[in-house]
């Protein structure tokens, strides 16, 4: 629950942010699926954790798991 609470904090500043009214560079990235704050990859938009689960399973495009 409080990560939902703070997607949509961070989702209203942003807004904010668009209009003006709060400081661009206060916006933290967070996972589109679960709300992590760290390990945030912005090709994909997606933490660390979440980047590597569907990697694993083939659903993002373009990228291929290494083996050697």
């Amino acid at each position: 629950m409080a990560k939902k609470a703070m997607m949509v904090k961070e989702e209203k500043r942003a807004e904010l942010a668009a209009k003006g009214k709060y400081p661009k560079v206060r916006l933290h990235n967070r996972c589109s699926i679960c709300g992590r704050p760290k390990g945030f990859h912005r090709d994909f938009g997606l933490c660390r954790i979440h980047l590597r689960e569907m990697a694993s399973k083939g659903l993002l495009p373009g990228v291929t798991k290494s083996s050697w």
